[in-house]
């Protein structure tokens, strides 16, 4: 399994951000649960959201109506919508992709991970 994330950058205190995370590996993810997380320099990988096969999704409570996963099963992608960018938002984000119900948010958890794409946002 594969899983190639794009759309990071550098961006302005206020500005959006639309993360995408493609997964291969010669069969259907639309089962598989995905989930993004994130890291800071010095800090822990952090849960950003997970969204199920069924479209159930968990954000970090810091994170509610400003952040929205979304998924496009026939295109084995998963999204990350990033609204009204902080400086704190500033991190190298990682997406995630498991066989399972019941995605979790700790990141020891999940399979398969892409190699992450670094989000920056300037004051």
């Amino acid at each position: 399994v594969q899983l190639q994330a794009s759309g990071g950058g550098l961006v302005r205190a206020g500005g959006s951000l639309r993360l995408s995370c493609t997964a291969r590996g010669g069969r259907s993810f639309s089962t598989y649960a995905f989930g993004w997380f994130r890291q800071a320099p010095g800090k822990e990988r952090d849960v950003v959201a997970t969204i199920n096969w069924k479209g159930d999704t968990y954000y970090a409570d810091s994170l509610k109506g400003r952040f929205t996963i979304s998924r496009d099963s026939a295109k084995n992608t998963a999204y990350l919508q990033m609204n009204s960018l902080k400086p704190e938002d500033t991190a190298v984000y990682y997406c995630a992709t498991d066989f399972t119900l019941k995605p979790s948010s700790k990141s020891i958890t999940w399979a398969y991970w892409g190699q992450g794409t670094q989000v920056t946002v300037s004051s």
